[in-house]
């Protein structure tokens, strides 16, 4: 990861942010105003990726209710008190992130507060052809025919992921 750092996403990130999920997600478009309330609502799980003061990428986390994923563009209101997973919403990389270890080593950071807070399981919702990647991970498929409906809005490659913490 030559060069490359996460650090913590601010709202001044918010257009970067925005730019880099209209060039990865354009099949799947959300509106700013749901990355700027990931932030507002829990900050210690929004970060960027800087490649020599270049934004090039992006995360999404938060606690969250297990087998519930937030539908796509869609408020939150509030993070869950009776949490039981840590819910990865977007991990987004340009490119020229890619291959250079920055979204393992975020994998592995996001997995360790979610030890920290008690949570049994990371867990996400791998679009495009994403599931390999967070196959390495340590993440498996969990299939339930409940989630069908919901992952529909994710495309159809969706499959929803879990990884345990312990």
């Amino acid at each position: 990861m030559q060069n490359a750092i996460w650090r913590p996403m601010t709202e001044t990130d918010l257009p970067a942010v925005d730019r880099i999920a209209g060039q990865i997600h354009a099949a799947l478009p959300e509106h700013v105003d749901i990355f700027a309330e990931r932030l507002r609502l829990y900050p210690d799980g929004c970060c960027v990726l800087a490649i020599d003061d270049v934004t090039v990428g992006y995360i999404l986390s938060h606690p969250w209710h297990f087998g519930q994923p937030p539908a796509l563009n869609s408020l939150l209101g509030r993070i869950p008190g009776d949490a039981d997973t840590y819910y990865i919403h977007d991990l987004a990389l340009l490119p020229e992130a890619r291959r250079t270890g920055a979204g393992s080593a975020i994998a592995g950071c996001l997995a360790a507060h979610a030890a920290q807070r008690g949570l049994p399981s990371l867990s996400l919702i791998a679009v495009y052809d994403a599931a390999p990647f967070w196959t390495r991970l340590g993440f498996n498929a969990h299939d339930d025919p409940a989630l069908a409906g919901k992952l529909e809005g994710y495309g159809g490659e969706a499959r929803m992921m879990v990884r345990r913490t312990s």
